[in-house]
Parts: C-alpha cells; sequence; structure tokens
C-alpha cells in the first residue's frame, strides 16, 4: 500500500477473507501473499484478482478454519429489502456462490434472449426485469435452457474422494474449501463430468466423452481450461464467454483448442478495436492486454489441475 500498488478497496477485500483468522495465521497469508506480489503482473492487484490470490491462500494456511467460516457464512443466508431515493429500491439475496452463479447466469442467459427478440432495453434493464417477473411468478416470455445456469467446479478426483481437500476452484469466484466443495458435488441437482487433464501440467487434454459434433467440443474444452474470460482483470466465467480464435480465422486461425481462447463478449469486440493489443498463449495461459494509452496487464491463468512434482 505504501507504494500505491494496492488501494484501500483492494486492502479491504484482503481484510474480509481472513477475517476470523488468527493472528499468526494472517501473518502467513500476508507473508505469503507479499511474496507472491513482488513479482506479480499489476492485474494481480485488482481488487477482485486479490481476493481471489488471497482466499487461495488462506485455504491453504488454515482449511479447517475457512471451512468453519464458510458453514457459519452460509447458514446466514438471507434476502433484504433497501429502500432508496427517488421510488427505487434494492433488493439484495445473500446467499451460497454456487447459488448466486447459477442464479446470475439464468437471468443473464433470459436477458440475453430478450435482447435477441428484439427488446429495446439495456442489458442492466432487462435482467432487472427477468428478475421481478422470476420472483413474482411471471413469465418473462423468453426461455433459455437448463445448461445456461451451469457453473463449473473444478474439483480433483483425489479431493472428490475426501483424500485431500484442496485445488477446488469455482468459476468466477476463485478457491472454495475442499468439504463445501463435496457438498455441492453431492448435492442431487449436481451434473458430473469426467475431465481427463495432463497430469505433468495440470492443462485439461479430454471431456473424457465424445460429441457429434466436434466444434462444441472444442469450445467445451476451451471454456473448461480457460475458466474465466481470458482478459486479465475481467472474471466472467468462461461458460459465458465467446470461443474467439487467437489467429483470427479469416487469416488463416484454426478453430482449435491451440488457437481459441474465452473473452467475454465486451472483451472480444474491444480486441478488435484500434490501438488495443491483445495476445494469449493457451499453452502457458498467459494473458497480455496493452491499452491505447500504453499501460500493460499481465495475468497467468493457474492450470485447471495442480500439476505432479517430478519423480525424483
Amino acid at each position: 500500500m505504501s507504494r500505491g500498488d494496492i488501494d484501500a478497496y483492494g486492502a479491504s477485500r484482503v481484510v474480509a477473507v481472513t477475517s476470523g483468522m488468527s493472528a499468526a495465521q494472517v501473518r502467513q497469508v500476508d507473508s505469503q501473499l507479499a511474496a507472491k506480489l513482488s513479482s506479480a503482473p499489476t492485474s494481480t492487484f485488482m481488487p477482485d484478482n486479490l481476493a481471489a490470490h488471497t482466499r487461495k491462500i488462506a485455504n491453504t494456511v488454515d482449511p479447517d478454519g475457512q471451512t468453519a467460516r464458510a458453514r457459519v457464512a452460509r447458514r446466514g443466508r438471507k434476502v433484504e429489502l433497501i429502500h432508496g431515493e427517488n421510488a427505487m429500491s434494492r433488493l439484495t439475496a445473500h446467499v451460497p456462490v454456487e447459488v448466486a452463479s447459477a442464479a446470475y447466469a439464468r437471468v443473464d442467459a433470459l436477458a440475453q434472449a430478450l435482447r435477441r427478440a428484439g427488446s429495446d432495453r439495456s442489458m442492466d434493464q432487462l435482467r432487472a426485469d427477468v428478475t421481478a417477473d422470476l420472483l413474482l411468478g411471471h413469465d418473462p416470455g423468453v426461455t433459455a435452457p437448463e445448461a445456461a445456469a451451469t457453473v463449473s467446479l473444478h474439483m480433483p478426483a483425489s479431493t472428490a474422494l475426501g483424500i485431500t481437500d484442496d485445488g477446488c476452484t469455482l468459476d468466477g469466484y476463485g478457491t472454495i474449501p475442499g468439504p463445501i466443495a463435496r457438498e455441492i458435488m453431492t448435492n442431487p441437482h449436481s451434473t458430473w463430468r469426467k475431465v481427463l487433464c495432463d497430469p505433468t501440467t495440470g492443462t485439461p487434454t479430454s471431456l473424457g466423452r465424445t460429441r457429434r459434433r466436434p466444434s462444441a467440443t472444442i469450445r467445451e474444452l476451451v471454456r473448461i481450461r480457460d475458466r474465466e474470460c481470458v482478459v486479465p482483470w475481467c472474471r466472467r466465467p468462461a461458460t459465458h464467454s465467446d470461443f474467439d480464435h487467437e489467429q483470427p480465422w479469416a487469416e488463416g486461425g484454426p478453430t482449435s483448442t491451440t488457437n481459441g481462447t474465452a473473452r467475454c463478449r465486451h472483451h472480444h469486440r474491444l480486441k478488435h478495436h484500434p490501438h488495443w493489443t491483445h495476445q494469449h498463449s493457451p499453452r502457458r495461459g498467459t494473458s497480455t492486454v496493452t491499452t491505447p494509452h500504453g499501460t500493460t496487464y499481465t495475468a497467468t491463468n493457474p492450470p485447471t489441475l495442480t500439476p505432479l512434482e517430478p519423480a525424483p
């Protein structure tokens, strides 16, 4: 903070993640986070990314405590109504992350369907109207496939079997405790999918099943691999992002996992704006974006599976 790398809001996100930990544990998190930030790209200091990195470290330092605090927090779920000015109010739901993520994904899919049907309302207005319609039992006027409310949870087989408790991430959020991940996994509404990964790199290589249309398989593999929009400051889940050709199709770029990346619609369009430079290496998971002002942001997406240590 003394150098101005982390602003007050970013610091508050770190404090929120470590709230409830002992002083000794907080010092451990602080030490490990400082070591990571000392050589980290500038995108790491953005509040959402900073919180995600802190959450991952905290889950390693105090896994049992993180699980206990998550269970207490989940028991505190609630809905609040806050009246504001100009005849407007705010309705908020404090619910488990996988529930909120799936609910938002469904609302967003319905809003996009309304936009495609010709609505002239903004996406914010459409999402608000769809939410109100669903809560009040009204028909929003469009439908969305069940897959539109899918949220991807990545978990090593060892954690799924209860052998270990680490390596679990929820797209758009980050690390969650292993026991909480298993509770989500065993929910009757959850669907299992086997994803085969290269044990040395942690990169997905197969979905463990075949599809009639290869393009759908490629798109799905890219979404599972990237998990989120590859732009360093964006946390939009890849399941709600576009499949983007890194080397443009018009310039001979193949439609493949090695040339495909997940970019949200906004950043997909931004990539083609003048004076913006976007580079992404799917193999290394490294993304670099340079703005028209000359500022460069770099981030590396961690592998889906933690790579195995090489044999001695």
